[in-house]
């Protein structure tokens, strides 16, 4: 049996989210369609359940004021994986720390790498795919004119349940409670 994967993320639902979305169809259209998002806790499998999770997420996220984080420059992860993103640049730090803090009790995991603040572009399948996705990326990101901040206040627990393919479990407010599902 496969071990479910978790993972906690705020979705960008503004107009750099959508500018995101839509280059990620034009450079990888074969893909399943992904909200943009910037990645709290990266996925991994639970250390309980479910429940004890959220238990933790309100917890720790009920005492965070929601915060404005800054997009910066396209950047890939190759050659540790062939993935291109745009790097949170202001309030990277309060990304940093709030990702310790929730890498703790059910959600506890040994992540394969450092966590760095980011919005996901696209994941191609080849270094050379990625490098090519991230020179049309930077191109098409030098002209975006729209705001490069992002107001968080709102995370989503999230469980993947096929490849590719994730559900949407429960909202998280910064600074409140659980919203119900």
């Amino acid at each position: 049996m496969q071990t479910l994967r978790y993972a906690l993320v705020a979705y960008v639902r503004s107009p750099v989210g959508e500018f995101v979305e839509n280059l990620r169809r034009e450079l990888h259209p074969a893909l399943p369609h992904l909200g943009a998002h910037i990645t709290f806790l990266p996925p991994r499998p639970l250390q309980g359940t479910e429940n004890a999770a959220l238990h933790v997420l309100e917890g720790i996220c009920g005492q965070v004021e929601p915060f404005v984080v800054t997009l910066g420059d396209v950047e890939t992860f190759v050659p540790t994986t062939p993935t291109v993103y745009i790097r949170v640049t202001h309030a990277a730090s309060r990304l940093l720390e709030l990702h310790n803090q929730l890498n703790a009790q059910a959600l506890a995991f040994a992540e394969e790498w450092p966590y760095i603040p980011h919005l996901t572009v696209v994941k191609m399948e080849t270094e050379e795919a990625a490098n090519q996705a991230m020179r049309m990326a930077r191109e098409r990101w030098q002209q975006y004119s729209g705001s490069r901040r992002i107001l968080l206040d709102r995370l989503t627990f999230v469980r993947e349940d096929a490849q590719n393919h994730w559900v949407d479990l429960a909202p998280v407010l910064l600074g409140g409670r659980l919203v119900s599902p």
